[in-house]
């Protein structure tokens, strides 16, 4: 059962990006992190925004590209009659054509 735990640091050193440093126990022997108590808005009263490595205009980056990606109902519906035609061509159109067809896949299951 000692196998298939993680190894434990008791005195794991968390580094905050501010410059305060404390120890804790962890399953990591190093942990650095962006917001510690020290420097957050909520426990140091100050408005300050807390957008350090860009996670509003990554948002906003991928929220674009969502809706860029959006399709009308029209344009679904025309996608999917399209398809249905597709599928309908692709089928064969006689029995001497389908024969073939099982043939051939019984002959490459066989090799």
């Amino acid at each position: 059962m000692k196998s298939i735990h993680p190894k434990w640091y008791p005195d794991c050193k968390v580094t905050c990006a501010c410059g305060n440093s404390f120890t804790i126990g962890s399953t990591l022997p190093e942990i650095k992190v962006e917001v510690c108590s020290n420097c957050h808005p909520f426990y140091t009263g100050q408005m300050k925004f807390v957008d350090t490595a860009g996670r509003v205009d990554a948002f906003l980056s991928k929220k674009k590209m969502a809706m860029d990606n959006v399709l009308k109902k029209s344009e679904k519906r025309a996608l999917k009659r399209k398809r249905k035609i597709q599928k309908e061509l692709e089928k064969p159109e006689t029995l001497e054509e389908v024969r073939k067809k099982a043939k051939s896949l019984k002959l490459k299951a066989k090799s």
